[in-house]
């Protein structure tokens, strides 16, 4: 009888995932660069600001009188002060308008910490005491976008004296996987998964994969509900998403730990006047608990038939209808 000299499949597979994971780590080293030229994402003036979490820094378009404006971009693999660059465009020397990169994003600092939701809600609150200090304790009209959206409204609850109006362009904790009715000031982090990609060893390997061209298209018309996105975004993210320390604020957001667990009770509690926005398309179109809300006369809402960056899409129809609130908001 001939003795079967083939090697185990279990054996063979295990050394093609070896090989495969080898390769990936020689890419990571020798083929990509993590440090590309990253210009500011808005005009206007620049500053830094120490916080809790890291230096930030904010971004000022001067000109205009009236209520301070701060934006605040959302959370994701390579976010930026440039999701928010059509509103900032749009409103600079009309009024005071602001707007920050968040802890771990942009040209903020990026330390190896892990990144909390209560981190960036004390990033916000030293925004605004510094737009405070520059317009006589003047309280802000404060927008954000997405995730950032549960940090802006706990920022509101905390700190109700220095924001006007809050301002939510596709809120989450409104849909059933992230509606929030936990412990307060808790998240939904979880420590082992984040653990596991901070390995050193395959960790920013790892990370060039999620933030790969292909990867990154692939979310983005996901968030667009369209193949058809803005390139200009596109192209700022992956210059952002291939900086040195990139890669530890999205290992804490895909670990949980950027989420609130208790946001939808945080929005609940809020008495300000409040508008919010959403699109129809993409993947993200769940605002089925928005009716826990819905009631309150201090909430209003507008739909626009665009993905989750209706600033982007149909900017005229979004700034239309938030002027309109903000004039009804007196």
């Amino acid at each position: 009888m001939t003795k079967n000299t083939r090697p185990p499949v279990m054996a063979v597979a295990a050394a093609a995932v070896l090989a495969v994971a080898a390769a990936g780590l020689a890419y990571s080293a020798l083929g990509v660069d993590h440090r590309r030229r990253l210009g500011p994402a808005l005009a206007g003036r620049r500053s830094d600001l120490a916080t809790a979490g890291g230096r930030i820094t904010l971004y000022e378009a001067g000109g205009g009188e009236g209520t301070p404006l701060l934006l605040i971009h959302s959370i994701n693999a390579a976010a930026s002060s440039y999701e928010m660059r059509p509103l900032f465009e749009h409103y600079a020397g009309k009024r005071p308008v602001y707007a920050i990169d968040l802890p771990g994003y942009g040209l903020s600092e990026r330390r190896d910490q892990t990144y909390t939701s209560r981190i960036m809600v004390d990033a916000i609150e030293a925004a605004m005491s510094e737009i405070a200090g520059r317009h006589g304790g003047a309280p802000v009209d404060l927008m954000a976008l997405s995730l950032s959206c549960e940090y802006a409204a706990r920022a509101a609850l905390e700190r109700p004296d220095d924001v006007r109006t809050l301002g939510l362009i596709s809120p989450t904790a409104f849909d059933k996987a992230l509606a929030g009715y936990g412990r307060a000031q808790s998240t939904k982090g979880n420590a082992a998964k984040l653990a596991l990609v901070s390995v050193p060893l395959w960790s920013q390997a790892l990370f060039d994969l999620v933030v790969s061209r292909a990867s990154m298209r692939f979310f983005l018309q996901k968030t667009f509900g369209s193949k058809s996105i803005d390139e200009e975004l596109f192209a700022y993210d992956q210059a952002s998403a291939h900086q040195p320390g990139a890669r530890h604020v999205v290992w804490s957001f895909l670990s949980g730990y950027l989420f609130a667990d208790d946001a939808t009770r945080v929005y609940k509690a809020l008495t300000l006047p409040i508008w919010t926005c959403h699109g129809h398309r993409g993947d993200f179109v769940d605002y089925s608990k928005e009716r826990e809300v819905a009631g309150k006369p201090n909430w209003h809402f507008a739909e626009f038939d665009t993905g989750a960056m209706p600033q982007f899409e149909c900017l005229d129809g979004v700034v239309a209808s938030y002027d309109r609130f903000l004039d009804h908001s007196g």
